[in-house]
Order: C-alpha cells, then sequence, then structure tokens
C-alpha cells in the first residue's frame, strides 16, 4: 500500500530513487506563490468562500468590468469574495475587453478608450491597491507577432508593440499614478524580446512592475528553470533591480486536477519565490478545475491546500533527476516555532525514499513521529475525501542527523505529504488502510467500444486520464466494459467509477455482477466526454475472482477506471490540531505523540483553529473534538460548546466545512468526523409544495425527485416560490437548496465552455433577502445543491425565492437541517 514504511527486511530487486530534504538549507519564506489561476473566479459564490478561504490564493488573474471576452469573472465582481477570503491581488486582462479570441485588432485608437474606462473604474474602486494592470496578452502572438524568425520583420514588429507599450503604460499612469502594471505577458519565454524589452522599458521609464509570461508546454517542467535563469540574467545586464515575476499562464489540461503532475509545476515556482496562475482551458469557477461543482474539493484542491499549510522557511529540495518531465519532484518546508517539517512530493510511481537531511535535535529531539498522506487523483468532477493517513511512526533521528521514510507502492497520478513533528513519549495511532484495488477499463473486456488514448506529454493539451487512456464510443446496443476483479473476503465494498458524461443530460448504465441482475448506474452530466467524474456505489462480494459488467443503458458513457475498497463502516476521518489554520498565537505541545500522531495544540483565549471538514453530501455528522478540556466550535453562524471528547451531531454541506475552535484553555489533538450524512431530523419540500406566483410554474420532469419541479422562476418582482417551512424549534438552520439550469453564452472559443450562473434573492419571514449563486450544472436535468446559513423561528416560517431581473435557478426541492442537531 503506498506510503507504508516496511520493518526492515530483505533488500529490494532495485534501488528505490532518492528524493533528498536538506533542513539547513533555507530558501526563504514560504511564498504561496503557485496557486494562482486565470478565470478561477466567475462569480461571487462561486467558487463558494469554504472552498477558497483554505487555500490561501496569492494571485488571480480576470477581465475588466463587463470585457466581451466571456460572460463572467469580472475583476471588480469578483473581488469581493475574493478579498473577503483572505485573496492576495488581481491581474486584469485587460485586452479581454474584446469579444475575439485572438483579440479583433483594431488599432491603439480603438484600444485607448477602453483603457482609459478599465483604469477609471480599477482606480476608483477601495482595493484599488490590490489590482495589477495587464495591458496585453500574449503579444508575442497576438496582434504584434513578436514570435516571428526574420529579424527585419521582428524588428518592425517590435517597434510597433514597445510605442504601443509606452503610450498605455502612460496612459494607465496618468489616470492611476501608484498603479502597477505587469507584462510583456509572453505566450512563451523569448530571450530576445525580454533583452530589448527591458532596454527599451528602462530607457523609457515605462518599466513593468511585474514581470509576466507563460509556460504552457509540458517542455516547461523541463525548460522553466532556464528560463527564469536567463531573466535574471538580463536584468542584471540591464542594471535592473529583480522584479516581481507572476507566470500568469501555466499548466496543460493534463495536469490540472492531477496532484501527481502539479506537485511537479508547484515546486518549481515556489522554490523561485515565482508567482504563477493556472490556465483556463475550460469552465471558469473552479479554480482551474480543483473545485467540484461550486464546494466539493478534487484530489487537486487538496494538494493546494496542503501547499497552503506549509509554514516557514522553504528548503532545498533535491529530487532524482532536477529539470525532467514527469519524474519524481518535491518541495519542503521547516517551521522552527511549530516545529513542523512538510514535504510535499508526486510525479512517479517508483518506489521512492525521502531523506530528510539535518533535523535539529534542538527543534525534534531525538525520535519523529513521520505521518505520511495521500491526495489521490480524483478527477477534474470527482470527489475527494480527506486525504487518508497512510502510515503514522515513530522514527529515530539517525547519528548523522538524517531520517529516511520509504515510500512504496506510489500512484503516479497522486502526491502525498510527509509531516514530521517531535515524537515524544507515547505511540501514535496505527494508520488504517483498507483494501483497495484499481481496474483501468482499456484493460478489460470489451465490447462494441473504442480505447482512446488522452492527455499525454506528446498531447499535453488532451484531458487526464488514468493510464492516458479510457474507453469511449460506448453508444451501441450491445456496448460493454467487462472488469475482473479479485478480492480478500465477504463483504462490501465500494466501487468508484471514473467516467465523462456528454450526452446532455443524467445517463445511466447497467452494473452486472457476475451475470446476475442488472443494477442501474445513473451518471450526472460532465463538461465533455474526458472531464472526468467519479460515480460511487456499493457492491456485495464474496472472496474471489468476480466479472463487473458495466454496459449500455441510457445515453452514452465513457469510462475510464474503477476502484474496489473494502467498506469498513461509515466514513471517518481525523483533522490533526496541530495542522489546522491558526490564529492568534496558541502553543505546540509534542510531549506525546499518541493519537494521531502530531501533538497538541494548545489554545487559550484570543486564539482560534479552523478545520476543514469534508462531508460526502448534505447531512448530519458526528464531530468530537479530542481536547483537554471544553472548546466551542462555530459552523454556518452558530456557535456550540463541545465538552472534552464529546460528540455533537452537527449539519455538513456536501465538500468542505471551516468549523473554528476556540477555547479559555484547551490542549486539542483533533477534531474527528464520522458519519454519512444522516437525513434524519431535517425538514424536506418539494417544489410542488411552493405557492407559486407571478409566471413561475410547476414543471413536470422524470429527472426531478418527486417528479416536478419550480421553473420559469424570477425575471420579474413578481415571479415568486414561498415554501412554508415548519421548525420544530428556532435556531440556525442551514437550507439546501437542490436546484439545476444550464445557462450558457457561447463566445465562439474552440476551448472555453462559457457557462453562466444564475442567482436567486432568498427571503426568510421578515429577514433581509440573501443572494445566493448557482453554478451551471452542465444541463437542465441535473441537480445540484447550495447550502445558505438561514435562521428560522419556531413553527411557520415562508421561505421566498424570486430573482427581479434575471432567470432563478429552477428548484427541485429545498431541505432544512438545524446546525446544532
Amino acid at each position: 500500500m503506498a506510503g507504508t514504511l516496511p520493518a526492515a527486511g530483505p533488500a529490494a530487486a532495485a534501488d528505490p530513487q532518492r528524493l533528498a530534504v536538506d533542513l539547513k538549507a533555507s530558501e526563504g519564506p514560504v511564498m504561496l506563490g503557485a496557486n494562482g489561476s486565470l478565470y478561477g473566479l466567475s462569480d461571487d459564490g462561486v467558487p463558494s468562500d469554504a472552498a477558497m478561504a483554505p487555500l490561501k490564493i496569492t494571485s488571480v488573474s480576470q477581465k475588466p468590468e463587463g470585457g466581451a471576452q466571456h460572460p463572467n469573472g469580472d475583476a471588480l465582481t469578483v473581488s469581493k469574495s475574493f478579498f473577503r477570503n483572505g485573496g492576495g491581488e488581481i491581474n486584469v486582462m485587460m485586452q479581454d475587453i474584446y469579444a475575439k479570441w485572438p483579440y479583433e485588432d483594431l488599432g491603439i485608437d480603438d484600444y485607448l478608450p477602453k483603457v482609459d474606462k478599465i483604469v477609471k473604474e480599477v482606480s476608483s474602486d477601495p482595493n484599488s491597491d490590490r489590482f495589477v494592470y495587464i495591458p496585453f496578452n500574449e503579444p508575442d502572438q497576438i496582434w504584434y507577432k513578436l514570435d516571428v524568425q526574420d529579424q527585419a520583420q521582428y524588428e518592425k514588429n517590435r517597434d510597433r508593440f514597445f510605442k504601443d507599450w509606452k503610450t498605455v503604460y502612460q496612459r494607465i499612469r496618468a489616470i492611476d499614478p501608484d498603479a502597477r502594471i505587469a507584462g510583456p505577458n509572453e505566450a512563451a519565454y523569448h530571450t530576445r524580446l525580454l533583452k530589448d524589452f527591458l532596454t527599451f522599458a528602462k530607457r523609457e521609464n515605462v518599466l513593468p512592475q511585474v514581470m509576466t509570461w507563460h509556460e504552457l508546454g509540458s517542455g516547461s517542467l523541463r525548460d522553466f528553470q532556464a528560463h527564469y535563469d536567463d531573466y535574471r540574467s538580463l536584468e542584471r545586464e540591464a542594471g535592473i533591480a529583480p522584479l516581481k515575476i507572476n507566470i500568469d499562464e501555466y499548466a496543460n489540461r493534463r495536469d490540472l486536477s492531477v496532484p501527481g503532475q502539479l506537485v511537479q509545476w508547484v515546486s518549481m515556482f515556489e522554490r523561485n519565490k515565482v508567482y504563477a496562475n493556472m490556465a483556463y482551458w475550460d469552465a471558469a469557477g473552479n479554480l482551474s478545475g480543483h473545485v467540484v461543482r461550486s464546494n466539493i474539493p478534487n484530489g487537486g484542491w487538496w494538494l493546494f491546500r496542503w501547499y497552503a499549510g506549509m509554514t516557514g522557511n522553504t528548503v532545498k529540495v533535491t529530487p532524482p533527476q532536477p529539470n525532467s518531465i514527469d519524474t519524481l519532484q518535491g518541495l519542503a518546508s521547516l517551521d522552527t516555532s511549530r516545529r513542523q517539517a512538510q514535504v510535499l512530493l508526486g510525479g512517479s510511481a517508483a518506489d521512492s525514499d525521502v531523506v530528510v537531511r539535518d533535523v535539529p535535535r534542538s527543534v525534534f529531539g531525538r525520535t519523529v513521529t513521520a505521518t505520511v498522506a495521500e491526495a489521490a487523483w480524483s478527477g477534474y468532477e470527482g470527489q475527494h475525501a480527506a486525504p487518508r493517513v497512510l502510515a503514522r511512526t515513530k522514527v529515530k533521528v539517525a547519528d548523522d542527523g538524517s531520517v529516511t521514510v520509504p515510500l512504496r507502492g506510489l500512484h503516479k497520478m497522486s502526491a502525498y505529504r510527509i509531516v514530521l513533528t517531535p515524537g515524544g513519549s507515547g505511540t501514535p495511532s496505527a494508520a488504517s488502510v483498507p483494501w483497495s484495488a484499481s481496474y483501468e477499463a482499456e484493460d478489460a473486456a470489451i465490447t462494441d467500444g473504442k480505447v482512446y488514448t488522452q492527455g499525454t506529454v506528446q498531447n499535453a493539451n488532451g484531458y487526464a486520464a488514468s493510464g492516458t487512456k479510457d474507453v469511449g464510443s460506448l453508444n451501441q446496443p450491445g456496448s460493454k466494459v467487462a472488469f475482473t476483479v479479485s478480492v480478500p473476503k465477504d463483504g462490501t465494498y465500494d466501487l468508484a467509477i471514473l467516467y465523462g458524461n456528454q450526452s446532455g443530460g443524467p445517463a445511466t448504465q447497467k452494473l452486472i455482477v457476475d451475470g446476475g441482475d442488472p443494477v442501474t448506474v445513473g451518471y450526472s452530466s460532465t463538461e465533455n466526454w474526458t472531464y472526468r467524474a467519479k460515480k460511487e456505489v456499493g457492491v456485495q462480494l464474496k472472496a474471489g475472482t468476480h466479472q463487473l459488467a458495466l454496459s449500455k443503458g441510457d445515453a452514452e458513457v465513457t469510462l475510464d477506471r474503477i476502484d474496489l475498497t473494502t467498506r469498513t463502516g461509515a466514513a471517518s476521518a481525523s483533522y490533526e490540531a496541530t495542522l489546522a489554520d491558526i490564529n492568534g498565537k496558541p502553543s505546540y505541545d509534542y510531549s506525546s505523540s499518541a493519537g494521531t500522531g502530531t501533538g497538541a495544540l494548545v489554545l487559550r483565549s484570543g486564539d482560534k483553529a479552523v478545520f476543514d471538514v469534508y462531508a460526502p453530501r448534505d447531512g448530519y455528522y458526528t464531530v468530537t473534538p479530542r481536547a483537554s478540556a471544553a472548546v466551542k466550535l462555530a459552523l454556518h453562524g452558530e456557535t456550540v460548546t463541545a465538552a472534552p471528547g464529546r460528540p455533537l451531531r452537527l449539519y455538513l454541506v456536501a465538500g468542505n466545512n471551516r468549523i473554528g475552535m476556540t477555547s479559555g484553555h484547551a490542549a486539542v489533538r483533533s477534531l474527528d468526523v464520522s458519519g454519512d450524512g444522516s437525513a434524519s431530523g431535517t425538514l424536506s419540500y418539494e417544489g410542488a409544495s411552493a405557492v407559486l406566483a407571478g409566471g413561475a410554474k410547476l414543471v413536470d420532469s422524470p429527472h426531478a425527485s418527486a417528479g416536478s419541479y419550480v421553473g420559469w422562476l424570477g425575471n420579474s418582482a413578481s415571479s415568486t416560490a414561498e415554501f412554508t417551512a415548519n421548525a420544530p424549534r428556532s435556531g440556525r438552520y442551514v437550507l439546501v437548496v437542490h436546484y439545476a439550469h444550464n445557462d450558457r453564452r457561447d463566445n465562439g472559443h474552440a476551448y472555453n465552455t462559457d457557462i453562466m450562473s444564475r442567482t436567486a434573492d432568498i427571503t426568510v419571514g421578515n429577514a433581509a433577502p440573501v443572494k445566493a449563486t448557482f453554478k451551471n450544472t452542465w444541463s437542465f436535468d441535473d441537480y445540484w445543491t447550495v447550502g445558505v446559513p438561514v435562521d428560522l423561528k419556531k413553527g411557520a416560517n415562508k421561505v421566498t425565492f424570486g430573482n427581479a431581473s434575471a432567470w432563478a435557478p429552477n428548484i427541485d426541492r429545498i431541505e432544512l437541517g438545524r446546525v446544532v442537531g
């Protein structure tokens, strides 16, 4: 099993590769520069606050307000949610004011009035100092053709660009004297252009404050270091102090969502202390493919959550093959005040040893606890629970000051985190890793289907697929993929199916176990056949070999891989307190490594810990603080006191939940969460129970939970849907809206899916209306959920939905769960 720390035994047939971490070779403070995103936000609420805040995003790139390039993602509009969730700065892609791609070249005289409008709007914003203007996007290809080989033509094009750069730069500064301007923003690194540009910009006093270019090829994993080194040498030659660098588009489709790929990019940007934003290849509003729906983490999200949890200084990491594509790479940090070292690594399936050198005895003592966890690939739209801890092991620091953590059975698409904390007394709880096995669709018995190759080094903008292949064209009556599987014992197994569904609505397949009666498996829509999602179902199997066949049902589905995992009861996770986000100045106590092995966080008055807690679905869960004294938990605007070890029944929304913890004085080891999202005790009301007015009407649908939904809602002040919720007692509730819509605006981009969100104003009783944002669900027949905290009084409460100026989403039903059950 990946990440296990085996007992000493016979030497392996081949020596494992080695990734070395030198804790005394500091690279400077952890910067978190590589977590940015181009069009990562589409609307206020997409992605959700709970999905955004934990990542501590340092920069995003968005379009000017009202820009015609895309239907949403306006910089000023999304700035509200970005800044309230700790976001750093926003790059304004000024040329995205134009509708066409590549941008229509109407001349500088057409562009300048647009520049004026953009700068006036941004400079008048209260947070104007947190915006950066990017006047030109990919001028090496668009408008100016600065990448031509012919030198005479290059110089002609260059001089035109330089003239326009100076004109626009001075125009921006005339309106906003304190403006920060970024550029030249090439599509690829060009030393010829940058050498000329720095010379010109210094001479004419139009140097950018931020240097930007794009790294968009798989070769960037090999070449970026040379690009960076070359650029810094050009600065030195020109006599220019080092500029801040933002690689404001990076990575390919095959990288996004894949932890093992992303860690390779993140490590090279972080060690060079540059900022970087992931590319926008598909849909806005999901942080470049790392938020499922609006609030649900996938494997890539968890990698960035880990990255955001690194504190102190980064330290030197020596991988087996530096600056090489698709190899084991990593980054590491040491925080002497917290007494923690962290290593993030991935990109290879080969057996590996992580050798941490110069472990300071004054910080860690004679033993350390090594905690190993895995963030697996779950697809672009496949949910991923809190990363599973694979091993907790107490390790003696060797006489030479090193600790070796052996990793075996790695998965190429996964990323791994190793945390070292002082060992102290006691023994960590053994990690519980259930049996699991994976089976590729392309290796199964295929009837009336076709194997396709997806994202590879050679086809870097193909979508990621497990093993780079999937099985599609399963559109014939006899289409079937039959997997031969073997399981170790009788019992219930969780079957996870990685799939794609671009049929235009919900699709089905028939699951047939050992030739038995077929069971229908339903698949929600996805962006396209290769934009991978995950469906989970339970199967009963006896020990031994079985055939699991998935045959065509309604519509068409593409299959990538199945995973079988032993079901060991209700899902559970322990969230380590010493790895939580903190406010104030709590202390870290490693006197005992019992339990989660990572010691205890000592909270006092004024201190706060924030845990990111995953829920597979909306509903009630058991939440237990492992603390020495009473603590207070804050969730959805409600605060509740918990005695030490006392389980609470709390309502969590599907995806990530930020739970705050405070105490007068308590040593906290973990926040333990278990359950599958019970609906017991919740209130549920179908669309048919609502009183409709002003054109809103009940529409029949076989995909709605009770056969109908509320449609034609909104687009006038009179069009409303009013539910009556009968609360058993007063208090804070979560209103969960089951909704669907498929609004889009096709701007003619071959690679952007310009989906749009809808909003609804929700009024509870006499309270002020609350605006909620509802992301596109890929079809009008796929129902997602959004949770909105509300206050209800005991007895009847009117809950009214409307939107005076645009269409609200279609509403299937609503649920209400009291936060403290």
